[in-house]
Formats: structure tokens, C-alpha cells, sequence
């Protein structure tokens, strides 16, 4: 697997997608963090079936792409006890 920070791959992208296209995965790098993954479109299939099984099992629900008309207007969720942000900030704490 090879890895590449934007710079650099902004700069050698052409270079970079031959590799996805021989089957290699390419790992993106932003100060030493990984923060995405480009794999060959292939793999994209195999993703959905995964969420497609998941779905069936009732532990997800896959979205239709779609948000409802009124969906800007809908009434915020609130965290009183500000555990939602906890959770968050104890995630990106651990390095995700």
C-alpha cells in the first residue's frame, strides 16, 4: 500500500491513479495523519453489499440521497448534558 500526502499527490495525481488502476490502494496523508483512502473502483461493490447485508440485519438504513423538503426547517436535537460532544471529542482524541 502506498502512501502520499496531498501535496504530493496533487502534484503526481495521474501517477497515483495508474497505480489504483493496476489494483494498488493509495493512503492519504495530511501531516502524517491518514485522512482518506483511494482504492480501485472495484472494491466499491463489495462496500455495498456489506451496507445492502447490514440493512437487512435492521442495523442500518441505507439512504436514498434525497433529503426531505423540509429538512432545513426541522427542529435541532438537543445535548443538555453535552454528551454527544464528549463522545466526539474523546474520538478524535484517540486518533479516530
Amino acid at each position: 500500500m502506498k502512501t502520499a500526502a496531498v501535496a504530493r499527490l496533487k502534484a503526481e495525481l495521474s501517477r497515483y491513479l495508474s497505480r489504483v488502476k493496476a489494483g494498488e490502494e493509495v493512503l492519504v496523508t495530511e501531516r502524517g495523519a491518514v485522512i482518506a483512502r483511494i482504492v480501485p473502483a472495484r472494491s466499491v461493490g463489495k462496500d455495498e453489499e456489506r451496507w445492502k447485508d447490514l440493512e437487512r440485519q435492521g442495523l442500518m438504513r441505507l439512504g436514498s440521497g434525497k433529503l426531505p423538503r423540509d429538512f432545513w426547517k426541522l427542529r435541532r436535537g438537543r445535548d443538555a448534558s453535552a454528551r454527544i460532544r464528549a463522545a466526539l471529542a474523546a474520538e478524535r482524541a484517540g486518533g479516530w
